[in-house]
């Protein structure tokens, strides 16, 4: 027991060192294995309260797909129980219509009861398809691979696909999709007037067609030995193939097949109108995607360590490029929290050595990868990532959470500079100061919650900052409180006989009290004694602040403009316009490109490094492909930058 003294929580721990170094070796173990353990992505995986419908109507334009379309399905969900908003977008064949969920609603109860308003739709037009309803997710697409080079776009589809199956049969990546090629087709091309002179027409030959290209099954024969299943093999997947489907049988038994009268081609969907080209060479793109527990960053390097082992494997003329790496805002944004973290580390230490003696400055110091780690060791339980919300959190924190340890140091510093024990000075200044060291954390913690009940989609991105920040203060709390008076009862006395560091710290400090009791004191007394005008004055810069954000000053922005490592011109030609035109006049954006990408360099590397253009659709996400509008007068071209 510390002589004069009470007994209390800070009283037993600073009695009990080794309990005090087990709580901190186990905050900081259960941290560094969850570092090894969580996953790792680019944002937050989250549900986004979205339901789509989607109806093709092939040829129409957007407002035949506007009034046949979205207007119909609008006005029979718009009664439906749990959806908060309605937003339509009709483009030329297609129509979307997106409802937004109330907070809290069903979403799987609310989808089936929009499908079963959908279904009861009778008034679509005859050529519109099936509408496809779907709740939105977000796809956590990681890193974008491009095979290009001037080959056949059959060569490249089936490149394409041969290197989706070897990534999907690495350990760590489950999804991979193709895009930018067309979909396989076989046409079957009948002249008019073969069908006159044989007297058959083209539904007779597509039912031909439809019946001769089936696998069925036959039943099952029983035997002595065992039942034996029995299956026709038929169908067909070349055009070659095709050829011998018969057509006409006459009673004669002659036959009549569908090579003899019909020009079969196996090609690509002639309807899909879209050209990709990578730095000037046709293109196929492969998007990889992040599934379940899988790790962002892992997935990523599993690609990157294909490319280096296969690319050379392509045949001659083709290449193997990544295109975009999502991962590498949150490495960025990961580095900047380390580099953040130890320049945090040694300005912290050296502005306390200023004030404290060396060994109280090292474990005030302490208490920056306590908190961080201990916070860290939380974020599974509380559904929690490291993402870029989470990383902007322990960024914003960084600077606040060593707080704390400073006023209780500073505390128990002083009653060792008036002579009193380690262990005595350490317990009443930890006391002394436990008070306002909790409410000043509970009230930076009472600025964070209100953003836990910011509602909609953004709500749920939101709510990882409060969750971090409020990890961190609390460990940060727990560790100003309990385990850095015991360390700090271990700290002598400051020695009469100084040496140079403590000399300068000694003149330091009495500067810094000149300054207090001289100037600072003197504006305090008079601010005091002029309390009115002070409080106006404070209360005129108040209002001239308002003023300039009401006035538009100061604009407001939900993010503000930054400058990006990637360049997107979107062109729009005229409705109608051809896809060759298309491509014609996307031409001239690549050559300017090209240009660009010959005159501008960087330390000897050009300043433009690959240049992706998709004629046939606009952008509108983040990915290539860009998930816009699709129309043969739509293009778009991008530009990889050097990375700044």
């Amino acid at each position: 027991m510390i002589p004069g003294v009470k007994r209390g929580p800070i009283a037993w721990f600073v009695e009990n060192h080794v309990a005090a170094n087990l709580l901190m070796i186990f905050v900081l173990a259960a941290g560094a294995l969850t570092l090894g353990t969580i996953r790792q992505e680019v944002f937050p995986d989250i549900e986004l309260d979205a339901i789509s419908i989607t109806v093709a109507y092939p040829g129409a334009s957007p407002e035949e797909v506007e009034e046949a379309i979205c207007t119909r399905i609008e006005e029979r969900v718009a009664s439906v129980e749990g959806v908060k908003s309605i937003t339509s977008r009709a483009a030329e064949g297609v129509g979307t219509v997106t409802l937004e969920l109330e907070r809290g609603a069903d979403s799987f109860r609310v989808l089936r009861d929009v499908e079963s308003e959908v279904d009861r739709i009778t008034t679509f037009p005859d050529d519109a398809e099936e509408p496809v309803v779907t709740e939105v997710t977000r796809r956590r697409q990681v890193v974008d691979l491009v095979i290009y080079g001037e080959v056949p776009e059959r060569t490249l589809k089936v490149l394409a696909e041969r290197v989706r199956d070897d990534l999907t049969a690495l350990p760590n990546i489950s999804q991979v999709e193709v895009l930018g090629t067309r979909d396989y087709e076989i046409s079957v091309e009948v002249p008019e007037a073969t069908l006159r002179r044989y007297g058959i027409t083209l539904s007779q030959v597509a039912d031909a067609v439809r019946r001769s290209s089936l696998d069925l099954p036959a039943g099952t024969l029983r035997t002595r030995g065992g039942e034996i299943l029995v299956r026709t093999k038929g169908q067909r997947y070349t055009g070659r193939e095709f050829e011998d489907v018969v057509v006409l049988a006459r009673p004669d038994g002659t036959r009549v097949t569908l090579g003899e009268i019909a020009r079969i081609r196996d090609g690509f969907d002639e309807d899909a109108e879209r050209i990709t080209r990578f730095d000037g060479k046709p293109a196929a793109l492969l998007e990889i995607y992040r599934t379940g527990e899988q790790d962002a960053i892992d997935v990523a390097e599993t690609v990157k360590r294909y490319v280096a082992e296969h690319a050379a494997d392509l045949p001659a003329g083709v290449s193997l490029a990544v295109w975009r790496d999502r991962t590498d805002i949150l490495k960025a944004r990961r580095d900047l929290l380390l580099r953040n973290a130890r320049l945090g580390l040694l300005l912290v230490f050296g502005s306390l050595l200023l004030f404290l003696a060396p060994r109280l400055a090292f474990w005030v110091t302490m208490g920056i990868p306590v908190a961080f780690l201990g916070a860290l060791a939380l974020l599974p339980h509380l559904d929690v990532t490291i993402n870029m919300i989470s990383l902007f959190a322990f960024i914003l924190a960084l600077g606040i959470v060593v707080d704390d340890a400073i006023v209780v140091g500073e505390g128990v510093y002083h009653h060792l500079e008036e002579g009193k024990s380690g262990p005595e000075a350490a317990v009443r200044g930890a006391r002394e100061m436990a008070v306002p060291v909790t409410f000043s954390v509970l009230t930076t913690i009472a600025a964070f919650v209100p953003l836990l009940f910011v509602e909609g989609t953004m709500g749920k991105f939101m709510r990882v900052i409060p969750l971090v920040v409020i990890a961190a203060f609390s460990i940060s709390l727990l560790e100003a409180l309990f385990i850095l008076p015991a360390h700090l009862s271990s700290v002598p006395p400051p020695r009469a006989k100084a040496g140079p560091l403590e000399r300068f710290r000694r003149l330091f400090g009495r500067g810094l009290s000149a300054f207090v009791n001289g100037p600072y004191a003197w504006v305090l007394r008079r601010a005091v004694a002029w309390r009115y005008l002070t409080v106006a004055l404070f209360a005129a810069v108040f209002l001239v602040t308002l003023g300039w954000i009401a006035g538009g000053r100061i604009k407001f922005v939900f993010f503000p403009k930054i400058e990006s490592d990637r360049v997107t011109a979107n062109l729009v030609m005229p409705q109608g316009t051809s896809l060759a035109e298309t491509a014609a006049a996307v031409a001239r954006i690549e050559e300017a490109a090209r240009r660009l990408r010959d005159e501008m360099t960087e330390g000897g590397r050009p300043l433009v490094t690959h240049v992706y253009t998709l004629v046939g659709q606009s952008a509108g996400g983040a990915g290539p492909q860009g998930g816009g509008a699709s129309g043969s007068h739509l293009a778009t071209v991008r530009l990889q930058l050097l990375p700044s």
